[in-house]
């Protein structure tokens, strides 16, 4: 009997997946580089990291415990900003805009430590680098699934 029940609530989860899946797929704007409803002088930020910042490689890149890491410390101390799917908030940009998810890591990250105080994003430099290097990991990784999900599946 619990064999039973375990394996309808294991079909439900990936019925539900499966419909927002669809929903998504079906969407008329897409999930990345949609036209941002922020002025691009927000987006303009990224390209005041210095080179040498923008240069720095996230040491999390091939982890694959950093994107769910990053997933937890983005809804407990981000969406409340960027909303809870990254789209933008009240305060907080998109975070999936183009200018974000064509950033080089190393900007978002420097971003993350020096905030931009004058336009509401805190310095996040109490949080360990670990920790924004998995929030930079959880960033990227939003673009990247939009960009799996709205590529063709390969023909047989």
């Amino acid at each position: 009997m619990k064999a039973v029940a375990a394996a309808l609530v294991v079909s439900a989860s990936f019925l539900a997946v499966a419909v927002v899946l669809a929903q998504t797929r079906s969407s008329d704007k897409p999930p990345v580089a949609a036209a941002s409803k922020y002025h691009p002088a927000v987006y303009a930020e990224l390209q005041k990291a210095p080179e040498k910042a923008r240069n720095r490689a996230n040491p999390l890149e091939s982890d694959p415990h950093a994107v769910a890491a990053g997933a937890i410390l983005f809804e407990q101390h981000c969406a409340e900003c960027h909303g809870e799917a990254a789209e933008g908030g009240k305060k907080g940009p998109n975070l999936r805009a183009a200018e974000v998810q064509g950033a080089a890591p190393g900007a978002i990250f420097w971003i993350l430590t020096n905030g931009v105080v004058r336009k509401g994003m805190p310095v996040w430099s109490k949080r360990t680098e670990p920790q924004r290097w998995q929030l930079v990991r959880y960033v990227k990784s939003i673009g990247e699934a939009a960009r799996a999900a709205e590529s063709p599946a390969p023909k047989p």
